[in-house]
């Protein structure tokens, strides 16, 4: 269910066609040629295309931040003085690439720098990240150099988490948490009694399992605050790697819905001078979070429901019920382990505390705590007394969500705030930026601008920078104060002369009506460049059903949309649209179809379809195709077997397509527990698609990757096993060694996946084994 792609070493692909009265199509011929063109609207080829698109920066220090700005020439490192608007190079990139090809030994090219990081040292020195290497570099030498930083201190290999003075990182070894000295290398052993399956700090929610470790530092950089993680009665899943000889056996913990036993946390703090482990004084939590299926959210890691007070003496967070109904507010004495719980709230369905981050905070030194809440229908924030543990008030009301806290001044008492849906005549889906005071009155908007904005704020939040664009207006990026939301500098106003002239054309943003004939549906359209008005296309519709994202995945400009727009060249009308059930809007939106998972909204996927066949003569209804990935696989299967006389050609990738075959978190967070009756029968029946397999009338692709440790591949075995057991032809790719993303075999799959509408959806014959070029590791 989680969509992360990244690379992954596989072997050559496996198709299985379970292949029966295969019709000829009948259409046109395509040509290499024509992919090659569709091929030119790939992310790869357009992004190079757009100068002066600044979407992220990086602050150095109150006053200074650096960013990549990229044109014609290639990409420029810049430094910016937040004060005087002025922005130089960061570095010289001739010599920093020359150093990098000395020590790598191969040429880097200076204007295509692979630099993700960089930091200052005290020495004159700089620290430069390189992929997943990181080098000290000194470019101030006659001859500049760069040293691999693993080559200067010797460490083990584990990977660390950073103390706040950044003197010391935390990381596991053999079940245990270590402290190593980062100048020194110097490794100390904090802890000496885990074991197997129930170690410290270890980071397995089931589908995500790493070796970083889960903790959080007090902010004097003294004590930490982790777990020890209980795995030790949970269930395992294995894989087998395939490989000439014996295979390989993977195994890990993975909790599944309906589990008795699943993993539990026992809350500790470390004190980092002394070594002492106090063990708060509460019984094992569970392994939940308010936010997402994981205790860690977020992709640079920390534990998102702890946070310390400024002093380190006491540690606020929340636990969560296993099915996410009940949350409490705790407070913990980092001496003594003694927890105190202060307030808590329920929810018929699940609570969760923000989109994108968890918006509550611990304010000890006002006894008090903000805390984010959808209880009346949207998510507002709200003022508690930590003496008494009643609320005082609610800091912001009315319609609208609060999406994401950036920052609390307790001094000033003002919150700054991201929020989708305040602003009348605004999409609901844009991000804008606002500030309110903790004892309420009107939010103050400091980006007005209507598109969706991206803030990143400086460490003394003073000013932030604010990247505003819209799906069809390139970003500008902007410094501004965090005051009032003026002008400070404009960082970069991006450019698309080069995109368009590329033969580029935008999406077109759509509205249509869900289910119910009256909530508006948002949502993006791509019609082919070469659009033809007086013809009939078929439609595809991509889908992601959430309910943690939907599918059109962010309001953000961007060259390209996955490969929408591509496969609009191909002939076709490609869709997104986010269906009730998804997040960033109301509560009771995002509950639509809570318990009953097997929704998937599609009914207003073809409630959406159906009114924009009405409205535009151009799309052919009669030929209706679907694709998706995880949840995207699950749903765009369950199309064809819920509406099979509608959806004609689907094409379903790594899809959950039962959840009692996924982990426990996240299904039994949307579907509920699982419930079963007397005669076997249960509440989780009805969403797995194997149920429903006898159902299916049109050409169906089933694609899994072998070693997906996110859906494990029985989830696509268990279908194909239904299906052939209702006497039903399909189509299987199966990718050996591949995980939940295809790394090296995407290029193949997206390919195929091309072949295959515009064979059985379009009619027409695709070229003979096409080969996508220019993919970025190819």
């Amino acid at each position: 269910m989680h969509t992360t792609f990244g690379k992954a070493r596989l072997g050559a692909a496996l198709v299985l066609g379970l292949l029966s009265g295969t019709v000829a199509a009948q259409g046109r011929v395509l040509t290499a040629a024509d992919y090659a063109h569709a091929e030119r609207f790939m992310a790869y080829n357009t992004t190079p295309l757009v100068d002066h698109a600044v979407t992220k920066v990086h602050w150095l220090d109150d006053g200074h931040f650096w960013y990549v700005d990229h044109d014609a020439r290639g990409d420029h490192f810049m430094r910016m003085d937040a004060a005087g608007g002025k922005a130089v190079p960061l570095f010289d990139q001739a010599k920093l690439a020359a150093a990098l090809g000395k020590a790598g030994g191969k040429p880097v090219d200076a204007m295509k720098l692979p630099v993700t990081g960089y930091e200052a040292r005290p020495d004159g020195r700089i620290d430069v990240t390189v992929r997943s290497k990181h080098y000290v570099c000194d470019l101030a030498a006659v001859e500049a150099s760069c040293v691999d930083r693993a080559t200067l201190v010797k460490t083990g290999k584990e990977p660390g988490a950073r103390s706040p003075d950044g003197k010391s990182e935390a990381f596991i070894r053999d079940w245990n948490l270590w402290l190593r000295d980062v100048a020194s290398g110097k490794e100390t052993q904090l802890t000496t009694d885990g074991v197997e399956n129930f170690g410290y700090a270890t980071d397995n929610a089931g589908w995500k399992h790493t070796d970083k470790a889960i903790v959080e530092w007090s902010p004097d950089s003294t004590r930490i605050a982790t777990f020890q993680q209980d795995q030790r009665k949970t269930g395992e899943m294995y894989l087998i790697k395939t490989k000439v000889g014996h295979p390989e056996l993977q195994k890990w913990k993975y909790p599944l819905v309906g589990d008795k036993d699943v993993t539990l946390i026992e809350r500790v703090i470390i004190d980092v001078p002394t070594h002492q482990v106090v063990r708060l004084q509460m019984p094992p939590d569970q392994h939940r979070s308010t936010l997402c299926d994981d205790v860690s959210c977020g992709p640079d890691g920390g534990w998102d429901d702890v946070k310390w007070a400024p002093d380190g003496k006491t540690l606020a967070f929340v636990s969560t019920s296993r099915y996410h109904k009940h949350a409490w507010f705790r407070i913990a004495d980092a001496a003594t382990g003694k927890v105190r719980t202060v307030f808590e709230e329920t929810s018929p369905t699940y609570y969760e505390s923000g989109n994108g981050a968890v918006n509550w905070r611990y304010l000890p030194a006002t006894h008090e705590a903000i805390w984010f809440s959808e209880r009346n229908d949207w998510g507002n924030l709200y003022l508690y007394d930590l003496d008494t543990g009643k609320l005082k008030h609610a800091i912001t009301t009315g319609t609208g969500n609060v999406t994401e806290v950036l920052k609390v001044d307790a001094k000033t008492r003002t919150v700054w705030f991201r929020g989708v849906g305040r602003t009348s005549g605004v999409n609901p889906y844009y991000q804008q930026f606002f500030k309110v005071g903790l004892d309420g009155g009107k939010p103050v908007l400091l980006t007005p601008e209507a598109a969706n904005h991206e803030i990143t704020m400086s460490p003394d939040g003073k000013a932030f920078v604010d990247v505003h664009s819209t799906p069809t207006t390139p970003p500008v990026t902007m410094l501004r104060a965090a005051d009032d939301g003026r002008t400070l500098a404009t960082v970069a106003r991006a450019e698309i002369t080069r995109l368009k002239a590329a033969g580029w054309v935008p999406p077109v943003p759509i509205t249509v009506k869900a289910r119910d004939g009256k909530t508006e549906l948002y949502g993006m359209m791509f019609k082919p460049s070469h659009f033809d008005p007086s013809k009939k296309y078929p439609i595809i519709d991509y889908i992601y059903p959430g309910p943690q994202t939907g599918s059109v995945r962010g309001r953000n400009f961007s060259s390209a949309r996955a490969d929408h727009q591509a496969m609009a060249e191909l002939g076709f009308i490609v869709v997104a649209i986010d269906g009730m059930g998804t997040p960033w809007r109301s509560k009771s939106f995002h509950d639509t179809w809570y318990d009953d998972m097997g929704d998937n909204t599609l009914p207003d996927q073809v409630a959406g379809l159906k009114e924009l066949g009405r409205r535009y003569a151009w799309i052919d209804l009669d030929r209706v195709g679907i694709w998706g990935h995880s949840g995207g696989g699950n749903a765009s299967t369950g199309a064809m077997l819920r509406y099979p006389d509608f959806f004609k050609v689907a094409w379903s990738e790594s899809g959950n397509h039962d959840n009692r075959h996924y982990e426990d978190d996240w299904a039994e967070k949307y579907q509920g527990e699982l419930v079963t009756d007397k005669d076997g029968k249960s509440n989780y029946d009805d969403q797995a698609n194997p149920n429903h397999a006898a159902r299916l009338k049109g050409r169906l692709m089933l694609v899994h990757g072998t070693l997906d440790d996110n859906v494990p591949p029985g989830n696509t075995l268990l279908m194909v096993d239904a299906l052939i057991k209702a006497n039903k032809d399909f189509d299987l790719l199966m990718i050996p060694n591949a995980h939940h993303a295809y790394g090296d075999a995407t290029p193949y799959v997206t390919r195929r996946r091309w072949d295959y509408f515009v064979h059985y959806l379009a009619g027409n014959t695709p070229p003979k084994e096409y080969e996508l070029k220019a993919w970025p590791w190819k």
